[in-house]
């Protein structure tokens, strides 16, 4: 249908259907009178509500019977009123409100009211009134375009706010009350009664009235001599409208210009009481007061009520069982189950049960025994079993058994037999994963494994959490305690797209130095991502630089200043933020390479015309990502036409047209510009962001399953872009006269999931790790990452998307060309020049003393098997939160975040064995709420370069340093190496550790590790750590104990002397004797097994430290000047 100007020669009546008759006891049937009737939007039926509060449909053009139920009270009245739900259809009476479920599970809330001062908002879904607003009107009448368009019984018409309910505007349009009114494409039609003068009643009014929802203005109205009764606006003519009289003479109008229109004429039994037109604006249906419905359309086998109609279920036909008596000897069994496609009532989850109470608790068995009649019940003695105030949790839902429970902490697991270990579940193995009904406060369709990831922490920290219950992968997970944390999954993408790995690792090792660079710790993160093969990451660094960012603040990335803002926005805009920073950070090393934008953006030029004068200019432009647009697109439900491609809006979104407002330098004023771009290029990998928190049409797209495909084809052809994929992909790959395309692979995506009311929402990362792979492999290798939980999926539950849960972010494509290729070139052209040179941010305060003996390049190029003492110290970021439970226990909310603020590392041998190359204090810009002196040896002057007298540097170049010692193969020699590299935030394979802890170390004699001063006790006869903790002091002791378990290596008495020290330990306590008792406690006599360490060369400038007074040898060592 192309217009309505010519309805009246195409259209006419197909069909006429007679109501049932009303049957009520005691009283002969009567005719059935129509209280509303109303086109579904959604399916091929036509809705009648009666007088007596019964629902009826009917399917198709032939009418055929649907649904009938008594939706109402017979005293109730007729159905005032239906409104169409994506969950069902609703019906509406004078005192009830009537849900008729589709089976969808999508939720909202619907707003009610009527002839009364109140206003409720419902909840659909849960059936109950969410608001009640008060109201100083009554309303007949409300229709929803742009406002609540609301109708009083006196004749007003109230615009009301859909987010406040507050009237905005109002107009008396009548002087008694409203008839009919429709609101369609920001327009409002109105037909009334007005009072006749001097009394006589009233009388239909003659005039339609228009009003603009846009501007709030009221329109010329429309003539209509035979009196208004009922109004229909054309769903897809904006500007057409359908007026009835009572007699059934029917116009079809212009509204803006009224004096043409066409005249049609119901042959009618009775008076019109309704008319509505269908969602797809050819048909319509009158019904009048005989209670015959009148169809009008094009024909009958045209004839449709939506453009794109849902199939209708009718039920089915169930075959009868046999028959079989009570005393037969057939099995029930037999039978068998019947055919259904829904869940049975017996699987059915958690998430429609809501918890209203507790169940009674259990009276002790001591107090019923001595219970004793008092004046009112009964008394008895308290037993005392419980705490004050304390009862039992008796929840409904805590109580079923299916809740799935956390993992035991690592320290309970220790004290476990093997057995017992065994026993318990490991989320990797679970059926949790495809059991939707575990937890139930998240939405039922939601995996277990896309749900929120909490870490839940002991007294030993987030050390004591097992991640390795959530991946058993051989990829790492990133874990959640950090500010910012939401940034995981796009990191992951990023880590896993090969040519953004190699570009960020090159950078990582050039000779980079700034702080603030974020594609330097990029590069160190996903060089700790590969080598921990598995085991738990964290990005403290990187997010602590990108906190650090006042860009970033200001555009309310952090968490911090955008506490309102939803996740799915402000990941978006902080890709774009990223992509765009990583750029500036990458040109400040090499200004005239063009690798990252060779890589990346995409170039165009941006031609734009001005719409008045038709001046053009053209002005180069580039994109670091593409935002899909669906603006082009005809996404409207009702609509027939297919779906569009995924190509097809990439092609849209390349090639973006804008209308906008701009200067004219030929005008020299403001006017309408036309602009569109012009592609030079398209980059190697492609990011892109969905854009579907601005364009939720877009998301109907997304549902179709398949709709992402894995590879796409594009081209340039004269600056417009060609894109195609799945078999148009690969008929143009066959054929070899077809403009060449390059091929890209999806590597993956991230996702917002909405796991229900009480979860919040967070980021997951689905990734393609077969094109990062070295290999090519044969099959794509889909992985999830909810933060620590990684685990293998198929394709289809990688790209099946819900719009309900789960919902698609940004996207990456990768030039086919670059998978698998994995560029390592960077490990043997590192920038080692930091090693070799002393620097610091406040040189001249820096006593000599204090700097460190920097590497000799000609002499001391640390490499593969270079061994290298180190020790570090922190200070307190921030304090442990705890909470006390009901029960006297501590429970750990947060734990205590550290900093690190300064790292000594040493020479292992050669005529300078024992001095520091490196002895940094690190700058720290975030408050210190505790140095921890004793055991940091840092006090608060240290750490201000205003005032410090040691070298202090920044975070970054500390850490660059012990990077690179790392990947030039150094093995670092220390005592409880493994949490301090955690809290380094840098991840060393075993390989290249040798930690004392673990030398001394024996499970069977004891679970408890010996303390680095007990061992130099022992087996050096030194005293260390006395006062205060000095880092320069404990990597020379660490060294020292591990030349001294090599001697007992060599000599064969490992085992032995690690008991000895065991035995010694338990009759000490495990504590250094105070000075004076070396002789013994108990009896027990210090061994002398100790050796003296080599005397320093004193012709070598380091740290001059005074001798250590406490040694029990006799040769000289240094130690801190703090001391």
């Amino acid at each position: 249908m192309d217009g309505w100007g010519e309805c009246g020669t195409y259209y006419d009546q197909v069909r006429r259907l007679q109501l049932p008759l009303s049957e009520r006891h005691g009283l002969p049937p009567t005719p059935t009178s129509v209280g509303t009737i109303l086109f579904d939007t959604q399916q091929d039926l036509l809705w009648i509500g009666t007088d007596s509060g019964r629902v009826i449909s009917y399917y198709g053009p032939e009418l055929q019977r649907y649904v009938s139920l008594q939706a109402h009270p017979t005293q109730e009245g007729p159905v005032k009123q239906f409104l169409f739900h994506e969950r069902g259809v609703l019906s509406l009476a004078s005192r009830s409100l009537h849900l008729m479920s589709r089976r969808d599970k999508d939720t909202s809330e619907i707003l009610v009211a009527g002839c009364q001062s109140d206003m409720y908002r419902i909840d659909v879904e849960k059936g109950v009134i969410v608001k009640q607003v008060s109201s100083q009107y009554e309303y007949m009448l409300m229709r929803f375009c742009r406002y609540i368009c609301a109708a009083t019984n006196s004749g007003a018409i109230n615009f009301l706010d859909p987010g406040t309910l507050d009237v905005i505007k109002s107009w008396q349009a009548y002087s008694s009350k409203v008839s009919d009114m429709d609101a369609q494409n920001n327009y409002l039609v109105t037909c009334g009664w007005s009072s006749r003068p001097y009394g006589g009643g009233a009388f239909l009014e003659s005039f339609a009235k228009v009003y603009d929802l846009r501007k709030l203005e009221q329109l010329p109205p429309i003539p209509f001599h035979g009196g208004a009764a009922y109004v229909q606006l054309h769903p897809k003519l904006s500007t057409t409208s359908i007026l009835s009289s009572a007699t059934g003479q029917v116009h079809v109008v212009d509204l803006m210009n009224p004096n043409t229109s066409n005249l049609h004429q119901v042959i009618l039994g009775n008076y019109m009481s309704h008319l509505v037109l269908a969602p797809s604006g050819a048909a319509w249906a009158i019904a009048d007061n005989d209670g015959v419905v009148h169809i009008w359309g094009l024909s009958r086998s045209k004839l449709r009520y939506t453009e794109s109609a849902a199939p209708v279920e009718f039920a089915d036909e169930g075959f009868p069982p046999p028959s079989m008596g009570i005393e037969s000897d057939l099995p029930i069994s037999t039978i068998g189950m019947p055919y259904y496609r829904e869940k049975l009532l017996s699987v059915w989850s958690e998430d429609p049960v809501y918890e209203l109470g507790f169940l009674p608790p259990k009276i002790d068995a001591d107090v019923l025994k001595h219970m004793s009649p008092s004046g009112i019940g009964f008394k008895a003695h308290n037993p005392k079993k419980t705490l004050r105030n304390q009862m039992h949790r008796l929840s409904i839902i805590d109580s079923n058994g299916i809740a799935l429970a956390a993992p035991k902490f690592l320290s309970e697991k220790s004290h476990e037999t093997n057995g017992e270990t065994g026993k318990e579940r490991r989320i990797s193995d679970a059926e949790a994963f495809t059991n939707p009904g575990l937890v139930s406060s998240v939405k039922a369709e939601v995996p277990a494994m896309y749900r929120l990831m909490e870490i839940k922490y002991s007294r030993y920290g987030v050390d004591d959490f097992d991640f390795g219950y959530y991946n058993q992968t051989q990829h790492s997970g990133l874990e959640t305690h950090i500010t910012n944390s939401y940034l995981n999954p796009l990191l992951q993408l990023l880590k896993y797209t090969p040519l953004f790995r190699n570009l960020a690792l090159h950078h990582t090792a050039s000779s980079c130095l700034a702080e603030s660079c974020l594609l330097c710790e990029l590069g160190y993160l996903f060089d700790m991502l590969e080598k921990a093969e598995g085991q738990k990451c964290h990005a403290t660094n990187f997010l602590k630089a990108f906190s650090s960012l006042g860009e970033a603040s200001k555009l309310q990335l952090t968490e911090e200043t955008s506490p309102q803002s939803t996740l799915e926005v402000r990941i978006q805009a902080a890709n774009r933020f990223l992509l765009k920073q990583i750029g500036m950070d990458y040109q400040r090393i090499a200004p005239g390479d063009g690798k990252l934008d060779q890589t990346l953006v995409s170039h165009a030029f941006t031609n734009m015309r001005c719409t008045s004068c038709y001046h053009e200019t053209l002005r180069a432009s580039h994109k670091i990502l593409i935002d899909l647009s669906y603006h082009a697109l005809n996404l409207n439900p009702r609509a027939r036409s297919s779906t569009p491609a995924f190509s097809r809006v990439l092609k849209d979104s390349f090639e973006r047209d804008n209308n906008q407002r701009m200067w004219c330098d030929r005008c020299r004023r403001y006017q309408l510009v036309q602009s569109w771009e012009t592609i030079q290029n398209v980059p190697p990998v492609l990011m892109i962001n969905t854009g579907l928190n601005k364009q939720t049409d877009g998301r109907q797209l997304w549902s179709v399953p398949g709709w992402l495909p894995e590879k796409i084809g594009i081209g340039i052809d004269k600056g417009r872009v060609l894109c195609l994929e799945g078999e148009a992909l690969r008929v143009s790959q066959r054929n070899r006269q077809a403009r060449p395309l390059i091929v890209y692979d999806l590597v993956g995506l991230v996702a917002d999931v909405n796991s229900g009311e009480h979860q919040k929402s967070h980021m997951v990362s689905l990734i393609n790790v077969a094109i990062s792979s070295p290999e090519a492999q044969a099959e794509p290798q889909w992985h999830l990452f909810n933060d620590f939980l990684v685990r293998k999926i198929d394709k289809d539950e990688a790209l099946r998307f819900a719009t309900t849960w789960k919902t698609p972010t940004i996207l990456a494509y990768q030039y086919q060309g670059a998978s698998n290729v994995i560029d390592d070139t960077w490990k043997s052209s590192l920038d080692t020049s930091c090693l070799f040179m002393n620097w610091s941010l406040n040189p001249y305060n820096v006593l000599q003393h204090n700097w460190p003996c920097v590497l000799d390049p000609a002499t001391e190029q640390p490499g593969i098997g270079t061994h290298v003492p180190i020790d570090t110290e922190f200070v307190r970021l921030q304090q442990e939160e705890i909470e006390i439970l009901a029960t006297g226990d501590r429970q750990v909310i947060r734990p205590t975040r550290e900093g690190l603020a300064r790292v000594s590392v040493l020479r292992a041998n050669g005529p300078h064995e024992g001095l520091p190359f490196i002895d940094d204090y690190i700058s720290i810009s975030e408050p210190v709420v505790d140095y921890v002196t004793k055991y940091s040896g840092v006090s608060a002057g240290d750490l201000d370069p205003a005032v410090s007298v040691h070298p202090l540097v920044p975070l970054k170049v500390a850490y660059k340093k012990l990077w690179l010692l790392l990947n030039l193969g150094c093995i670092f020699v220390g005592h409880g190496l493994i949490k301090d590299f955690r809290n380094i935030d840098i991840f060393v394979p075993k390989s290249q550790i040798v930690d004392t802890v673990t030398l001394f170390y024996n499970p069977a004699r004891s679970k408890r590790n010996l303390s680095l001063r007990f061992l130099a006790w022992y087996l050096l006869k030194e005293d260390i750590q006395s006062s205060t903790h000095d880092s320069i002091e404990d990597a020379l002791t660490a060294l020292k104990l591990w030349q001294k378990y090599e001697e007992f290596r060599d000599a064969g008495i490992v085992e032995q002397m690690i008991d000895e020290i065991y035995t010694a330990g338990r009759r000490l306590n495990y504590k250094v004797p105070d000075k004076g008792s070396e002789k013994g406690v108990g009896g027990l006599v210090v061994p002398g097994r100790g050796r003296d360490t080599p005397d320093l060369d004193s012709g070598v400038s380091g740290p001059s430290t005074p001798v250590n007074s406490k040694k029990i040898g006799g040769s000289e060592y240094f130690e801190s000047p703090l001391k």
